[in-house]
């Protein structure tokens, strides 16, 4: 008996470990407040009334794009969308066809240049500060992203709510209400918005891909998602659905 009980003692430390684990990968969902308002927004547009009273129907899918390069990854989504959504942008960021978006660590993106082997550990081994860079992308994603492999899939219509609310989640909101912009994105007419989750191993920037699609219907394991291959394996199985439409320009 005490060697049973010493079993199950240690079968429950090991299970607490892996719940502090995930935890710890995922950036934290949105509020219970958020997730209702969600899931009301959520029905179906493709049943709703059209004619001249509502105007026309919408394609019940969207598409929306993944990007890779060898270590990181980002989405684009389209702007209109996003919008209907529910997802709020920051000021004064014009209205695009689309918009690109990943998530990081905050000196990486502002320096804009490889960061030495003291910001690596600091990086990845203590809570860094983290942001959500937003660019917009006006013409075909591919002809914009040539530079990137890129991957497509078409999405359901109603998944958008879920997306926002996990897109105006990452953010850290002024008072206006709307995220807080500390600076130029990375490339593009963007900006970085502060984010109020922390960068750390293994919360990194792929793992912010991972639980993007997750709010698309996707089904990620974010542990086979660190790398920026780990995730591009994942979302290209059948029950994920990502085509691959442009191998990234190798010059």
């Amino acid at each position: 008996m005490t060697r049973l009980l010493s079993r199950i003692r240690h079968l429950a430390a090991a299970a607490g470990v892996a719940v502090l684990a995930s935890a710890c990968i995922r950036i934290p969902p949105p509020p219970a407040t958020a997730k209702r308002q969600m899931h009301v927004a959520m029905t179906p547009l493709a049943t709703a009334p059209t004619g001249p009273l509502h105007g026309p129907a919408r394609d019940p899918d969207v598409m929306v794009w993944l990007l890779a390069d060898t270590l990181h990854t980002a989405m684009v989504f389209p702007y209109a969308w996003l919008l209907e959504s529910g997802f709020i942008p920051p000021a004064g960021f014009g209205h695009p066809s689309h918009v690109t978006l990943s998530w990081g660590e905050r000196t990486a993106y502002v320096q804009k240049a490889w960061l030495n082997p003291w910001q690596v550990w600091r990086a990845f081994f203590t809570p860094s500060p983290s942001v959500m860079e937003i660019i917009p992308i006006n013409g075909y994603v591919v002809n914009v992203c040539q530079h990137q492999r890129v991957w497509r899939k078409l999405v359901p219509r109603a998944r958008g709510p879920q997306l926002a609310a996990f897109l105006n989640h990452v953010s850290r909101s002024g008072a206006d209400g709307r995220p807080l912009a500390i600076g130029p994105s990375s490339w593009g007419d963007g900006f970085l918005l502060e984010s109020k989750h922390s960068y750390h191993l293994p919360r990194i920037c792929n793992v912010w891909t991972a639980q993007a699609i997750e709010a698309c219907g996707g089904d990620m394991n974010p542990w086979l998602a660190l790398t920026a291959n780990g995730l591009v394996r994942q979302a290209q199985r059948p029950r994920n659905g990502f085509e691959n439409v442009w191998p990234g320009d190798k010059e």
